[in-house]
């Protein structure tokens, strides 16, 4: 936040910051028939706790009756991080396969070109 706050007031070349070196690679989960037409309010079940090195971060998400339901087109979004594009894409998926809803797709191919470069 206050990074954030710094910029806001044109002042973000004072804050002292730290990079995390890993690969970040994130997986986009969304609703059948994105970008078009598609259908709001599916439970979702099987999202994981946060870890320290993988979140799924909420898009087209709402509460509806103390469930979490779909809400949009880019439901959610799948991260991990690792220290190779290789193992970011290997969690990052492995939090995917533990999602469900129903009609969810994502693409199967997210950081193949870089993975094929650490090769």
């Amino acid at each position: 936040m206050e990074h954030i706050e710094a910029a806001l007031d044109g002042q973000l070349d004072t804050q002292a910051m730290e990079w995390d070196q890993r690969t970040a690679l994130g997986v986009v989960l969304a609703a059948d028939g994105y970008p078009g037409a598609y259908r709001k309010g599916l439970p979702i079940e099987g999202i994981p706790e946060e870890r320290a090195n993988a979140k799924v971060f909420h898009a087209g998400t709402a509460m509806q009756d103390g469930k979490l339901v779909t809400s949009g087109g880019r439901v959610l979004c799948a991260v991990a991080l690792g220290n190779s594009v290789s193992e970011a894409q290997r969690d990052a998926y492995a939090l995917v396969d533990r999602i469900r809803w129903e009609g969810m797709f994502c693409r199967r191919d997210i950081g193949y070109r870089a993975v094929a470069r650490e090769r």
